[in-house]
């Protein structure tokens, strides 16, 4: 008697605390019956079965740092089509389909383990801060294992492939494949497919993008140490990047590890790291030709040597390199006391952080031999929204003024005249536009995308591509970051993020010091292209229309 299933609704519940149940539909014979489950009790039925089969991701590390994975429905509908894929997996499955535990999770009358666990909770409801204290407590009982990860499919729902407008971009990153225990590459389920109708809309669009895989990120690191470790294990790696790239048709790979001899989101790391990096580029240099790209994500300064210091030359990483892509965002993140998201420098010397700027960051490696025209400057599509009734950026940067804001003054004036409303730009409170109120109560601790931002009704687009406030919202500038925020006291709201201003004064400086370009994170957060196309003007080269 075969069983089929389905998972087309999903409800909440709200003790202990908001969580999400998937109801499943269970079909045996002349039995229908619903059964409701959450994330977790996925969770427990593979670890109980020890299969092999992929699972939608973990996201509570992950959806710390990355905003769309809190929007609610999509995050919801994806899991619900990973989690369909896995049962009908298990069912056809010989060795799964009849086993007591599928058996038991499929059935009504057997209740599951009622203990919270924050990868069920609603997104909206759980706060960067909570998920952080919720994942160190339960790292305290036992290790995570498994990468947490966003699965490389992440925007399908809202940005299709085909839909994209390529040409804009030279080159397109589909995050993330990750490295597994094996020292090969694991895709998360439906990336592969997804993957495949990326290149095939590139080639057809006919611009000339290219599409580069991007492996590890911030929750896919864990064996980024172990898989270039020993000559084995980086060749092995090596040929599952290289069969990666021969089986889609791709320009290159991005290593995204986060990060050489640093724990990052917890992983496993060593003195060595850098050495085995330097090791393991030389060989996939070897083995892909000098044709392909291979690029690496990187913090503020260079990669860590053994002696826990960044290293003062990484000359050798260069030769073997195309470029490498600077992570100049998260620097300050949701606080009472918020910083800048994305400095452009530390221009009012005030900084707690100079050496997390994009001023700093050009310096930093280009110091240690990285040339100029092989670094891009990551720019970020997104603020972080903070409960606090501050009306200047703060704690990281000192607070704006003229006076204080002396060495960026010629600058900020032009800016403010033409990205501020009014007739008088430097009157942050004519930027307050009369409008329906807009909240972002909701948004509390987490990271917000741009185009977000847009449909909440904080800001508004302008016929001339600027945005301005709305929604009961003020915007201001801190010229010590080169940053504008939005703020409503009333609501103890307070956004910093950045916008056509602020991002063409970042991608202008890229231009002037010879860099290679700039990237984004993420194409999906976007107000369609406004903020994409400012970059592009900024960087010389005139946004084409949409493709």
């Amino acid at each position: 008697m075969s069983t089929t299933v389905s998972i087309p609704t999903h409800t909440t519940a709200s003790a202990p605390r908001p969580h999400v149940l998937y109801e499943i539909h269970v079909t045996s014979g002349d039995d229908s019956h619903v059964v409701q489950r959450r994330y977790s009790d996925f969770l427990s039925l593979q670890a109980a079965l020890g299969d092999g089969f992929a699972l939608p991701p973990k996201r509570v590390v992950t959806t710390t740092f990355v905003p769309s994975a809190w929007a609610d429905d999509a995050l919801i509908e994806e899991r619900k089509a990973g989690l369909y894929s896995y049962l009908e997996s298990l069912l056809a499955s010989p060795e799964h389909a009849t086993s007591p535990a599928l058996l038991a999770f499929l059935d009504a009358h057997k209740s599951q383990d009622q203990a919270f666990n924050p990868e069920d909770a609603v997104p909206s409801t759980l706060s960067r801060a909570t998920a952080l204290e919720l994942v160190q407590a339960a790292r305290a009982d036992a290790e995570v294992e498994g990468a947490l990860t966003r699965p490389p499919d992440w925007s399908v729902n809202a940005l299709a492939p085909e839909t994209l407008w390529f040409g804009k971009f030279d080159i397109i990153y589909f995050a993330f494949a990750t490295p597994n225990s094996s020292s090969t590459l694991s895709f998360d389920s439906g990336a592969t497919s997804i993957l495949k109708r990326l290149v095939s809309a590139a080639k057809a669009a006919g611009k000339g993008t290219r599409v580069v895989l991007s492996i590890g990120g911030w929750g896919g690191s864990k064996y980024f140490s172990q898989a270039t470790s020993t000559a084995a294990n980086r060749t092995k790696f090596v040929n599952s990047i290289v069969s990666a790239i021969n089986t889609y048709g791709l320009a290159g790979v991005d290593i995204d590890w986060e990060y050489p001899n640093s724990a990052g989101a917890g992983n496993p790391h060593s003195s060595n790291d850098a050495a085995n990096l330097l090791l393991f580029l030389t060989s996939l240099r070897t083995a892909i030709g000098s044709s392909k790209i291979i690029s690496a994500a990187v913090p503020h300064l260079p990669w860590l040597g053994s002696n826990g210091s960044p290293l003062t030359n990484v000359a050798a990483y260069a030769k073997q390199m195309s470029w490498v892509n600077i992570m100049n965002y998260d620097v300050w993140g949701a606080s009472s006391t918020p910083g800048p998201n994305a400095p452009l420098g530390n221009l009012c010397g005030t900084s707690k952080q100079p050496q997390a700027n994009a001023q700093a960051a050009f310096s930093q490696w280009t110091k240690a031999g990285f040339p100029a025209n092989k670094l891009f400057l990551g720019l970020p599509l997104y603020g972080y929204v903070s409960k606090s009734t501050k009306t200047t950026i703060s704690n990281s940067f000192a607070p704006t003024s003229e006076l204080d804001a002396a060495p960026f003054a010629a600058m900020a004036e032009d800016e403010d005249a033409v990205f501020l409303d009014g007739a008088h730009p430097r009157n942050k409170d004519a930027d307050t536009e009369i409008h329906a109120e807009a909240s972002l109560t909701g948004w509390y601790g987490q990271q917000i995308p741009f185009g977000k931002l847009v449909s909440s009704g904080a800001l508004k687009k302008n016929a001339d591509g600027t945005y301005s406030a709305a929604g009961g919202f003020t915007r201001g500038w801190d010229n010590c970051s080169t940053t504008p925020f939005l703020y409503n006291t009333a609501q103890s709201t307070f956004v910093s993020y950045d916008d056509p201003a602020s991002l063409a004064a970042k991608a202008e400086y890229a231009k002037s010091k010879g860099m290679a370009g700039t990237f984004t994170w993420s194409i999906d957060e976007d107000d369609i292209h406004g903020l994409t196309d400012a970059i592009r003007t900024a960087g010389g080269r005139a946004p084409p229309p949409s493709s």
